[in-house]
């Protein structure tokens, strides 16, 4: 297969078969062609994380870390304090290097080029207290490849979207903690990244700003953006998040869809509202039925292993009137809690 042929197979890969995929990588495996040919079998992921570790001293932050962020989601990547998620955002923003494995962004090794590519927010906020903000703003969006006039347009989208624009003139620590996290994050996405790391990206904002901040997070989303979202915040994860993944002492232990990994850890109860009759356990472990201020009353019902849920909702409306029934899916924070737990 010459050149050509391999090319017309990888606009064919990017269309949607597969077959193509493993065609084109076959093909770079025995020919050593150009690394881009490797982007076919990384269609759908915009960074690609493969073995990467890293040590400092005597502590081994990251230990052959396995991700796939797939393009256009909200990816959120998750962990206790200590666990490694820092030292992979820095590598990701290559402020520090992986020790071994790689990184492939779009299918090709993670270069100096792809910083104008990603915008990051870190935890620990890192503008110039002494500057004032539109100075500030023109001087990030300039070190990010931009021109002046095109700083100067998206800033002016920016500060008026926030409602900062009276505050173009002040210095920064003239502002409030949240105006400060506004100008952070617009600073952030200023240059319009393929990919946005934020880290904590909720800190320092009342419940209003955390909503303005969230609609903006799912604006970038819906424009074409990827984002990884680290955060503590669990309800935020479900809230936004299409995949997760969690680190635990140095290892990914978790990844997946946020669906898929809640389905995963499903158990056999469930939660009813009724009125009328009384339960009666037969087999089934009530393991709480209290009632309610409307005048019904709420279980969580554990069904015996092999039970089909039709069952179950037969033998319930034999004994009582049933108002609502669901399976119960564990919350995140409930998953986050189990597998830490399990690997302590």
């Amino acid at each position: 297969m010459n050149n050509l042929a391999i090319k017309n197979a990888f606009g064919k890969a990017r269309l949607a078969n597969k077959y193509y995929y493993s065609q084109i990588y076959y093909f770079y495996k025995i020919n050593g062609l150009p690394y881009w040919y490797n982007f076919a079998i990384n269609m759908e992921s915009i960074l690609s994380i493969r073995k990467v570790s890293k040590q400092y001293a005597n502590h081994l932050a990251l230990d052959h870390v396995n991700i796939e962020i797939p393009e256009g989601s909200i990816f959120g990547l998750l962990g206790p304090n200590g666990a490694g998620k820092t030292s992979l955002i820095r590598i990701i923003t290559q402020i520090t290097a992986a020790d071994t494995g790689e990184v492939l962004f779009r299918g090709e090794p993670l270069q100096s080029k792809h910083t104008k590519l990603i915008g990051y927010l870190p935890e620990e906020r890192g503008l110039y207290k002494k500057m004032e903000v539109g100075e500030q703003l023109l001087y990030i969006g300039q070190l990010k490849g931009l021109k002046k006039a095109e700083v100067i347009e998206r800033c002016k989208y920016w500060v008026e979207k926030f409602e900062i624009k009276d505050w173009w003139k002040k210095k920064l620590e003239e502002l409030s903690k949240g105006m400060q996290q506004k100008v952070q994050f617009i600073s952030t996405v200023l240059h319009n990244p393929k990919l946005i790391i934020l880290d904590e990206p909720f800190t320092g904002f009342d419940p209003i700003n955390a909503n303005l901040i969230k609609d903006e997070i799912l604006e970038l989303k819906r424009k074409g953006a990827t984002i990884i979202f680290s955060t503590h915040r669990m309800e935020t994860v479900e809230q936004l998040c299409d995949h997760i993944a969690l680190i635990n002492k140095s290892k990914k232990v978790l990844d997946g869809s946020l669906s898929d990994i809640r389905n995963k850890f499903k158990r056999n109860e469930y939660d009813l509202e009724y009125f009328g009759g009384s339960l009666h356990s037969n087999g089934i472990q009530i393991v709480s039925d209290e009632p309610s201020l409307d005048g019904t009353r709420k279980a969580v019902l554990k069904a015996p292993v092999g039970m089909e849920t039709n069952d179950l909702i037969r033998q319930l409306v034999s004994q009582v009137h049933v108002e609502s029934f669901s399976h119960r899916i564990p919350s995140i924070n409930d998953i986050f809690i189990e597998v830490v737990e399990r690997q302590d």
